[in-house]
C-alpha cells in the first residue's frame, strides 16, 4: 500500500501544489511564438457595424491628392466603380464634416460581403483610410450586484480597462479551457460552462473515489495536517478552479454577482490538480486534449479550446514533454495563458514558466506595483491585476467560489490574490481578441497584448514584461477599430530566393504619402516559402535601420513555409521611406524564397 509519503515525493516533484497556487504558486514564461498561421485579407471587424452584425456603410478617407477627396461626383464614381468590381451596388451617400465619403453598401451583405468591398478601398492607392460606419451604444455598468468590487476590471490607476472592450467583443464562439481543480456548480458560471473531463489518474490524487472520467466536478482539494509534506498545516478546500473561471466568464448582467471579463466566451474545465497536486503527465494530455488532441482512452473533445488557462506550477525546469505538449497545441491554433508564479523569484526557474510559447503573466496590486509575491523577470511576458489580501481583503481579485471547508458547500464569492489570479484576466482578453477576429494566431495575440499595453503606474523590480495588459486598447486594435492609422497597404511581390544557410537577403518596401509616424499596431503580413521553416530568422528593418524580430530560428519546428502576419510597435519610426525584411537561413540542407510581404498601415 503506498503511503502518503511516497505520494508527496512523486507530487513534490513532477507537479503543482493546489493549496499554494494563490499564495506560493507557479510561474510562467514568456518567448514569443513563432508558428506561423494563415492570415485572413481583411479581420472581421472591419467589416463589422458591431460585433457580429455586417456593416452597411463604410467611410472612406480619400488622400488630400484624390479626386474623391473633393469632388462628389468623383467619390460617387468611385464607389459604383468598386461595386461593380466586387460585384455589389454601392452608393455615395453624403461627405462627412471631416472629408471623408460616407457609401452605402445596400442590403442583404454578409460579412464576406463587406470584406471584398473594404478589400477593393483598401487596394486603391488613392485612399487613406476606410472604416465600417460602426454602431455605437452606451457603455452602461453591468447591473452585477458585485461589479463595484471588482476594481481589477475598471479602476483607472491599475484596472484592465475591460468596459471598453466590450463594445467590441464579449468573447462570443470562442471557448477557454481552465486546466485546474475542475468545476464546484455556481449559478453565477454554470450557463457559461460547457462539457470538459476529469483528467487525475491518481484516485488518492483526485479525492472522488476513481481515476479518470468524463466529470471534471471539484470534490475540494482539503488535505489534513502532514498528508502532503512533513510540517505542513491542515488545507481547507481552495475552489480553484472556479475562481479562476469566474474571472475568465462569469455570467453578466444578470443582477447578481460579479461580471466576467469574456462573459460571451464559454469555459471547459479540465481537472488535474486534487490532493496535494497533479502529475505532469494528467496536465500533458489536458493540454493536448484542450486543444484538439488525442489522448488514449479519452473520447474526442467536443469543445476545443482557442485558449487555455494554466493557473498552476512548481519548481524546476520546463521538461521536454510539457513543452512538446505546449508547442503542439499551439500549433493546432491554441493560446496558452500561464501565471508566473506567487515566490517573489526569477519565474525563469519553475514551470510551465520555462516553456516557451506561453504568455506569462505577472501580478500588479491595487496600486500597479508588482505585488509583493509576485514572480518576475526576462521570461515574463505581461502584467495583470492579481491583488494584494494582506491588509485589505479587498486589495484582491473578487471572484466566485463555494464555503465548503472540505467538501461542496453553499455558493459564495471571496478575495483571493496571486498570479493565479493574474493569469485569467490575460486568458479572458485572449478570448476577447479571438471573438473580435477570429483569424488571429497565438503569435499574433501575444504581439498584440504587448504592444498594447500600458506603463505600469507603480514599480516592478526585476522586470514584469511588457507593461500592464489593457483590454479596451488591444480589443480595438486586433478588431480594426483603433491601433492604426487606416488600413493602406504597402506590398512587394517579387520574388527573392533564400540562400542555404548564407547570407540575408532584403526585400524592400517604399512606403510613400504617409504623415508622421507608423502605428503602434504595424500588421506585417509575410509569405515565405521553405522546407523547414525552423532554419529561418525573420526581421523587420525601419527606414532608419532599426530592426524588429519577427521570427526567430527554432531547431523543433519543422514544418513547411511561413505564411503569417505579425504585429509591431512602429509608433516611434517616421512611416515614409523604404522598408525592408529581412531573411536569413540559418542552417544547412533546406532552400526557399520570399514569394511577397506587405505592411498595413
Amino acid at each position: 500500500m503506498r503511503t502518503s509519503t511516497s505520494l508527496r515525493r512523486k507530487l513534490i516533484s513532477v507537479a503543482a501544489v493546489s493549496a499554494a497556487l494563490f499564495t506560493a504558486a507557479t510561474t510562467s514564461v514568456a518567448v514569443a511564438q513563432d508558428s506561423p498561421s494563415q492570415e485572413a485579407a481583411v479581420p472581421a471587424a472591419q467589416a463589422e457595424a458591431a460585433p457580429g452584425t455586417p456593416a452597411w456603410r463604410l467611410i472612406v478617407g480619400y488622400k488630400s491628392g484624390a479626386a474623391e477627396a473633393k469632388s462628389n461626383k468623383a467619390a460617387e464614381a468611385d464607389a459604383a466603380a468598386k461595386g461593380e468590381e466586387a460585384g455589389e451596388d454601392l452608393d455615395f451617400e453624403r461627405r462627412l464634416g471631416s472629408g471623408a465619403a460616407l457609401v452605402d453598401l445596400g442590403e442583404n451583405l454578409n460579412r464576406t460581403d463587406v470584406a471584398d468591398v473594404v478589400a477593393e478601398y483598401r487596394a486603391d492607392p488613392q485612399v487613406a483610410y476606410v472604416v465600417p460606419d460602426r454602431l455605437n451604444k452606451p457603455l452602461a455598468t453591468p447591473n452585477d450586484t458585485e461589479y463595484a468590487k471588482q476594481w481589477d476590471l475598471f479602476e483607472t490607476t491599475a484596472g484592465m480597462n475591460v468596459p471598453g472592450a466590450w463594445d467590441v467583443a464579449t468573447g462570443s464562439g470562442v471557448t477557454v479551457a481552465v486546466i485546474d481543480t475542475g468545476y464546484v456548480t455556481h449559478s453565477d458560471l454554470g450557463a457559461n460552462i460547457v462539457a470538459g473531463y476529469d483528467f487525475i489518474s491518481d484516485a488518492t490524487v483526485g479525492n472522488d473515489g476513481n481515476g479518470r472520467d468524463s466529470n471534471p466536478a471539484d470534490p475540494g482539494d482539503w488535505t489534513a495536517a502532514n498528508e502532503c509534506a512533513s510540517g505542513d498545516p491542515a488545507y481547507g478546500s481552495s475552489w480553484h478552479g472556479t475562481h479562476v473561471a469566474g474571472t475568465i466568464a462569469a455570467v453578466t448582467n444578470n443582477g447578481k454577482g460579479v461580471a466576467g471579463i469574456a462573459y460571451g466566451a464559454k469555459v471547459s474545465p479540465l481537472r488535474v490538480l486534487g490532493k496535494c497536486g497533479g502529475y505532469d503527465s494528467d496536465i500533458i494530455d489536458a493540454i493536448t486534449w484542450a486543444s484538439g488532441g488525442t489522448v488514449s482512452g479519452v473520447p474526442a473533445n467536443a469543445n476545443v479550446a482557442k485558449v487555455i488557462n494554466m493557473s498552476l506550477g512548481g519548481g524546476g525546469a520546463c521538461s521536454t514533454a510539457t513543452q512538446s505538449a505546449i508547442n503542439a497545441a499551439v500549433n493546432r491554433g491554441t493560446t496558452v495563458v500561464v501565471a508566473a508564479g506567487n515566490s517573489n523569484a526569477n519565474a525563469s526557474g519553475y514551470s510551465p514558466a520555462g516553456c516557451a510559447n506561453v504568455i506569462s503573466v505577472a501580478a500588479a496590486d491595487r496600486q500597479g506595483n508588482r505585488s509583493y509575491y509576485s514572480n518576475y523577470g526576462s521570461v515574463v511576458d505581461i502584467a495583470a491585476p492579481g491583488g494584494e489580501t494582506n491588509s485589505v481583503a479587498a486589495n484582491g481579485i473578487l471572484s466566485t467560489l463555494n464555503s465548503g471547508a472540505q467538501g461542496p458547500s453553499a455558493e459564495n464569492y471571496d478575495y483571493y490574490q496571486g498570479t493565479s489570479m493574474a493569469a485569467p484576466h490575460v486568458a479572458g482578453l485572449a478570448a476577447l481578441m479571438k471573438s473580435a477576429n477570429p483569424a488571429l494566431t497565438p503569435a499574433q495575440i501575444e504581439s498584440a497584448i504587448k504592444t498594447n499595453s500600458r506603463a505600469l503606474p507603480g514599480t516592478c523590480s526585476g522586470g514584469c514584461g511588457a507593461g500592464l495588459a489593457d483590454a479596451a486598447k488591444t480589443v480595438q486594435a486586433v478588431s480594426g477599430s483603433g491601433g492604426s492609422t487606416g488600413g493602406t497597404t504597402f506590398t512587394s511581390t517579387s520574388a527573392v530566393s533564400i540562400p542555404d544557410n548564407g547570407s540575408a537577403i532584403e526585400s524592400p518596401i517604399t512606403v510613400s504619402g504617409r504623415s508622421g509616424n507608423a502605428p503602434s499596431a504595424l500588421q506585417v503580413g509575410v509569405d515565405i516559402t521553405h522546407t523547414y521553416r525552423g532554419d529561418l530568422v525573420v526581421d523587420l528593418v525601419a527606414p532608419d535601420g532599426s530592426t524588429y524580430r519577427l521570427k526567430s530560428a527554432s531547431s523543433s519546428d519543422s514544418a513547411d513555409n511561413v505564411i503569417a502576419t505579425y504585429t509591431v510597435n512602429a509608433s516611434t519610426e517616421t512611416a515614409n521611406g523604404t522598408w525592408k525584411l529581412r531573411v536569413q537561413d540559418t542552417a544547412a540542407q533546406d532552400t526557399g524564397r520570399v514569394n511577397s510581404w506587405k505592411l498595413t498601415f
